[in-house]
């Protein structure tokens, strides 16, 4: 294909407007998994939840791998232990994010689970050996003076469970910078075909022999947050077929605004004036990292 035949199907199917539409129905999609979430981890074990996410995310990687060569190709990797890793890393991830939400607000969990980006700068600097211009500095210090505005230590308020979302989010941003070695030498098919298989197998050692029988609506419920999470994903994949990532990377933001909504709306939780301007900050210093170089 000709350079101005593949910049000719590009302008086919850029649609901005599309994508970020998309986006935004994506992260409410997964703030209404949230949600859910947090009504089922009050009664059953966390890793029972992760277990059925990751079962019904095998099909869906089967069916990648189905349309993009089969199962024997995706399943040759250049790098299979860093594949495993990862996998463990997304398992570990969901979990502690479920476990916060069995202790903490919605709203308080987001904006906590927000830093993640700037923690994926500070590793990409020190185990990529990415460079850091200044206002990803700056902005890495705004955003950890947000992350102390919520947790507020010394002033009497500090909660020890606030620490598991920031886990959360520290392990998301070596999940993500696993993610970049990855996907210079495997395919979308491989990745996404380890990440199921290797997350399903783990979660499954820990949530078979902790398994406690939901009632039916608990049942519903968790079906619902299993296919959801597939179809958030595929939305998200949908969106960068219409827009730049650069483009959505501020509406994948949205989520947090969601999620207050949501909180506030359904479990009554009114997030302080401190939360609300440590998120504020979070949020300022991830947009102003991203932004593209003057």
């Amino acid at each position: 294909m000709t350079s101005k035949t593949t910049a000719t199907a590009l302008a086919a199917t850029s649609n901005p407007r599309l994508g970020i539409g998309l986006c935004l129905l994506s992260m409410l999609i997964f703030a209404c998994q949230d949600g859910i979430t947090k009504v089922l981890v009050r009664h059953l074990p966390v890793s029972e939840l992760v277990m059925v996410r990751y079962w019904v995310f095998v099909l869906f990687a089967l069916i990648v791998c189905r349309s993009q060569g089969g199962v024997r190709q995706a399943a040759r990797s250049a790098s299979p232990w860093q594949q495993v890793v990862r996998a463990l890393l997304g398992v570990g991830e969901i979990a502690l994010f479920g476990l916060a939400l069995r202790y903490l607000g919605l709203a308080e969990t987001h904006a906590l689970y927000a830093v993640f980006p700037l923690m994926t700068l500070g590793l990409a600097r020190l185990l990529l050996g990415e460079r850091l211009v200044g206002r990803q500095w700056l902005a890495a210090a705004v955003g950890f003076g947000g992350t102390l505005l919520i947790l507020r230590p010394g002033m009497g308020v500090f909660e020890p469970a606030a620490l598991i979302p920031l886990a959360a989010a520290l392990t998301f941003a070596f999940f993500n910078i696993l993610s970049r070695r990855i996907s210079q030498t495997d395919s979308f098919a491989t990745t996404t075909l380890y990440m199921a298989v290797a997350g399903a197998l783990s979660v499954s050692a820990v949530g078979l022999p902790a398994w406690v029988t939901p009632t039916p609506h608990e049942a519903m419920l968790m079906s619902i947050v299993a296919v959801s999470g597939v179809v958030a994903q595929l939305l998200l994949i949908q969106a960068l077929k219409y827009a730049q990532a650069s483009t959505l990377q501020p509406f994948n933001y949205s989520l947090l605004a969601f999620a207050t909504l949501i909180g506030l709306i359904v479990f009554g939780e009114v997030p302080s004036a401190w939360t609300i301007t440590g998120a504020l900050l979070i949020l300022l210093a991830g947009l102003f990292s991203i932004r593209p170089a003057a």
